[in-house]
Parts: C-alpha cells; sequence; structure tokens
C-alpha cells in the first residue's frame, strides 16, 4: 500500500483543515503507516444532506492516500442528540424511527467508500453496538469519572448552549459528549483507529475523546475538524429555498440536485469544486481559469454540477438531469421519459395537482400564478392577455385557444401538462385519480 505523505498538505490547499492536533505528530503518524480514521453521522433523518458529503469525501480522501476509513453511524447517539450547533434541546426520535434512519443512512453513506481493497478496507459501525449495552453504573464509574463538569462546561458547544437557551441543557444532551468519547476509546481499543474527524463545531468533542483514549487505552490519538462550509453571502450552505438538499433521489431528484450545483454563486463554484469533487490540481486549476475569464459561460458550474451528481447519482443521473434540463431550456419536452416527468413531480418545478382528468387552462394559469400582472395581481384576464400574445406554450407547443381544456389525452404520459410562460418561467400540472 502507497501512503501518501502530503495528506493534510493536500487537505488544507483544498480548505478542509480548520483545526488539527499535534500537527507534526500526525503527519509522522499518517507517513509511516496504514492509519485508521473514523467520522460519526447521527441518524436525525431519513437521509443524508450534501453538508455530509463533506467527511464522507474526506473519508474518500484518507482512503485514496491509503488509510483505513470507518463510518460510524449512531444508532445510539442518535438517540440522544447533539447538542452542538443549535439554540434549544432536539426533539427525540422514538428508537423505532432511529433504527430506521441507521439502515437508510449506512446504505447510502457505503456508496462513497471502498469495501474490498486489502488492509485499508472501509467499514461502517453502528455505536448501539457498545453503548446499548452498557450499564448505567459502569457508565458512571468507568467511563463519566474520567469526566470534569468544569472542564465539559468549558466546551464551546456547551458554553455555546448554557449562554443561547434560557433553560439551560438537559443532563440528556450534557452526557452527549461522553458517548461520543467512548466511541473514540472503542474504535481505538478495536480497530486501532487513531484519528477522529469531524467538522469544527465538534472540537470540543473531538479533543475530548482523545484524551479519553489516552487515559483509558494509553494510546496517543489525534483530532482533525474540516470547517463548517458556509455560502458566500454567509448563509448555511446546503439550503435550497429553506429545504435541505438531499442525497436520497426520493426526497431530492438528481434534475434538483444537479441544479443546486448549477445555480451556485460565481463566488462559491470554484471552493465547492475544490471540497465536493476528485478533480485534479492541474483540473481544478483550468475550471478556475475558465471561471474568471467568463463567469457567464459557467463552465466551471457545469462541471462541478456534473461532478457531484456523478458521484451521489451515477452516470444515469447525470444524464436524466442534463436531458430535463435541455428540455425545458428548449421547449422540446415531449422526449421526455416518464422517469424525466416524474423527476420534476418529486421537486423539479412549481406544481399543481388536479384531482380527475381534466383542468382549465384559464384557470391553472391563475391557481399557479404565472397569470401575474406588472402590478403583482394574479387574474384571469392577466391569463387571456398572455395566452392573446403567444405567451403560452403547453408541453412545449404555443396555445392560442382561450377555452382549452388541460385533460389526460392531452397530457404526456396521461399524466403532466408543462406549462411554461416566457423563456424561464414553468409550471407542472398533474393530472391525478379523483
Amino acid at each position: 500500500m502507497v501512503i501518501n505523505k502530503d495528506l493534510l498538505d493536500e487537505f488544507r490547499t483544498l480548505g478542509l483543515i480548520a483545526q488539527v492536533s499535534n500537527e507534526d505528530l500526525l503527519v509522522k503518524h499518517l507517513s509511516s503507516a496504514v492509519r485508521t480514521v473514523y467520522c460519526g453521522f447521527d441518524p436525525t433523518a431519513s437521509s443524508l444532506h450534501i453538508g455530509n458529503l463533506v467527511p464522507l469525501l474526506a473519508l474518500r480522501r484518507f482512503q485514496l492516500a491509503g488509510h483505513k476509513p470507518i463510518l460510524l453511524v449512531g444508532g445510539a447517539t442518535g438517540m440522544i442528540g447533539d447538542p452542538g450547533g443549535r439554540s434549544s434541546e432536539r426533539e427525540l426520535k422514538s428508537e423505532e424511527l432511529v433504527r430506521a434512519f441507521v439502515a437508510k443512512i449506512r446504505t447510502q453513506a457505503s456508496r462513497f467508500l471502498e469495501f474490498d481493497c486489502g488492509e485499508n478496507s472501509a467499514i461502517v459501525v453502528d455505536n448501539a453496538e457498545w453503548t446499548e449495552a452498557l450499564s448505567v453504573v459502569d457508565f458512571l464509574r468507568d467511563i463519566g469519572k474520567h469526566f470534569s463538569v468544569n472542564d465539559m462546561v468549558r466546551k464551546e458547544t456547551i458554553k455555546r448552549r448554557l449562554q443561547d437557551d434560557a433553560s439551560g441543557i438537559s443532563y440528556t444532551e450534557f452526557s452527549y459528549m461522553i458517548l461520543q468519547s467512548y466511541d473514540y476509546v472503542v474504535l481505538n481499543k478495536k480497530y486501532d483507529c487513531s484519528i477522529q474527524m469531524g467538522g469544527s463545531d465538534q472540537w470540543g468533542n473531538i479533543t475530548a475523546g482523545m484524551d479519553l483514549v489516552r487515559r483509558m487505552n494509553g494510546n496517543q490519538a489525534f483530532a482533525l475538524t474540516y470547517p463548517l462550509i458556509t455560502n458566500s453571502d454567509g448563509t448555511k450552505f446546503g439550503k435550497s429555498m429553506g429545504n435541505a438538499v438531499w442525497i436520497d433521489a426520493e426526497k431530492t431528484s438528481p434534475y434538483s440536485f444537479y441544479q443546486f450545483w448549477r445555480n451556485c454563486a460565481d463566488d462559491d463554484v470554484v471552493n465547492y469544486l475544490k471540497i465536493f469533487t476528485f478533480l485534479s490540481k492541474d483540473g481544478l486549476r483550468q475550471a478556475a481559469l475558465a471561471h474568471e475569464q467568463d463567469p457567464g459561460k459557467r463552465t466551471a458550474h457545469t462541471l462541478l454540477a456534473r461532478e457531484v451528481t456523478r458521484l451521489v447519482h451515477g452516470e444515469e443521473g447525470v444524464n436524466a438531469a442534463e436531458r430535463i434540463s435541455e428540455a425545458l431550456f428548449a421547449n422540446k419536452l415531449a422526449g421526455l421519459a416518464i422517469e424525466d416527468l416524474n423527476q420534476l413531480a418529486l421537486d423539479g418545478m412549481s406544481s399543481t395537482r388536479v384531482a380527475g382528468h381534466s383542468t382549465d387552462l384559464i384557470e391553472i394559469l391563475v391557481q399557479s400564478g404565472l397569470a401575474v400582472t406588472p402590478r403583482g395581481e394574479v387574474t384571469a384576464g392577466q391569463a387571456r392577455k398572455l395566452i392573446k400574445s403567444n405567451a403560452i406554450s403547453v408541453n412545449g407547443e404555443k396555445v392560442s385557444d382561450m377555452t382549452l381544456v388541460l385533460d389526460s389525452e392531452l397530457a404526456l404520459y396521461g399524466q403532466y401538462v408543462v406549462l411554461q410562460k416566457g423563456k424561464k418561467h414553468h409550471h407542472l400540472v398533474i393530472l391525478a385519480e379523483d
């Protein structure tokens, strides 16, 4: 196995290092043998989102550099809730729901790592395996005795909660740090794991685990964090119209996933290419140069969208996303497959579901909001004006009939009607069963 001795330098160049413990020692540690690194993912939803790609791809970079990644799914800690990054108590989820989330996340995360490549093959573990077997007495006596409450309240995640939340913090969330630290002890003892990675808001938890490894196992351990990614305007990364962008194709379609990256801000695109793709240094340099010379061509944006969509949804996902994009841009909707329209129905564009097999065109133009006047009013008169001025297309064809009824015979696959106003405004009508 060839070990990449410049891994930390590469991480820093890519903007993937926020904090690192004992850096000189860690460089020597990584350079001398295959090392095991882990990152935890708590099952707070039924899918990972694009913010989770940062640690997932970082684990992949460790593996490509010759090291062994462990992906830890928090079946136990997910029952507690990490207080980090929150100003109030989390809503506790049922054990059954958490177990369902664990199963889905395990499958999703497994796509990004190699599990049959020799000594650095990745593994997936669930901390419920060792945490649920702990008795309260064992937890308090064998683990809790190593933690000073004075030190814990000085940790940033706890301190911020005590300052921001008038009700303080429950013992449930206060104990999260201890459970996460014990994960590190178990993985160190069982798998010789010596590096834990996480977001910069996890620094306190990770260093607490590093210290617990030393106390309980007598071993040297390391902490490494990456910056929390934000958009150039300072908003939280991964939010689109207030909703998370999910990895699960049934929650965020490949088309919408592709469009999220394609439409990112000019100031963000080069940074995202570094973090979310595996382009070579030369490839990154060429993309940055093309963007600098002519941002309007969106060469870097298209490259970013293709690369990340390919990582998450495969070549088929890229092809479908670009096929749908081209069809909408060129107003050639008749060539879309039923699967493409299903993607648009999921979350790809604004839509109206009609109970029955038909609806009046003018009525739906009003209901959809397409018939909006310059004053911001939505009226039937504006709908008629748009039709009369040849501004409305139905399934790619201009229409002039004021009495047109959208029915199953007109609909694509008997179900979908795509309305278009001008060049950029689309609306999907879904003819559903009564």
